[in-house]
């Protein structure tokens, strides 16, 4: 009975990943248009201290467990950015950086390894992860962007809590958010922890069959910032 009801399971993701259209989401050119980059490269123009994000040394990263009473046939899986882009103004004590949803990265060998995940899905699960990312989870076509404001740090204190507002899938939500900071003339470098719940988004976690096999909705994010003087 267990043998069948395993069959059948796998059975019916073999039928909804092969009928499934893949998604293909273009990243936008331009940035959110309530992103405050204006008010950063004035601050700059009048002198005062702003560092611009370097994505090439920076990364979200985010990593997502399976669920259900068939979580044994899923995968949990790690979605990660390598092009965060912003800007932080130490002597504000605040930053304002964004991710291009689309340009988001499913199941790197390397980063499941740093999470523990002792599996690497095929490609074809990942491109269908990926699709089902953006087509049933974060709705990437209607809001393309997660934005990230910081204020009130303290960019003298190597150990703090930010005060973070993270808007997602449309809707704001505010974190304290434990974080180690290295400031000098030339870089900044902000590292940190967070967990937080995809409802806390209006978003509804990925399931199949009635939930026997579910995304779990608490996520945890780990992220490496860095940013160097303009």
């Amino acid at each position: 009975m267990r043998f069948a009801l395993r069959q059948a399971a796998i059975a019916a993701v073999l039928l909804v990943a092969g009928c499934a259209e893949l998604l293909r989401v273009e990243a936008p050119v331009a940035p959110p248009p309530e992103f405050p980059e204006g008010d950063y490269q004035q601050a700059a123009k009048q002198g005062k201290p702003v560092y611009r994000i370097d994505s090439r040394e920076s990364i979200v990263v985010i990593e997502v467990r399976r669920g259900g009473s068939l979580a044994r046939l899923g995968h949990d899986h790690v979605v990660a950015s390598h092009d965060v882009t912003g800007y932080i103004a130490p002597g504000e004590g605040s930053a304002d950086l964004y991710v291009a949803l689309a340009k988001l990265v499913v199941d790197e060998a390397d980063l499941r390894k740093e999470a523990g995940f002792d599996t690497q899905p095929s490609d074809s699960d990942i491109e269908g992860t990926r699709s089902n990312m953006h087509a049933h989870v974060l709705d990437t076509e209607k809001h393309p962007f997660a934005l990230i404001a910081v204020k009130g740090a303290d960019a003298k204190a190597a150990k703090q809590t930010l005060d973070v507002a993270i808007t997602l899938h449309g809707q704001t939500r505010s974190f304290q958010v434990p974080a180690e900071i290295e400031v000098d003339d030339r870089t900044i470098s902000v590292t940190g922890k967070l967990a937080f719940n995809q409802s806390d988004f209006g978003i509804t976690p990925y399931a199949l069959l009635g939930g026997a096999i579910a995304v779990k909705d608490g996520l945890v994010l780990r992220f490496r910032i860095r940013a160097k003087r303009m």
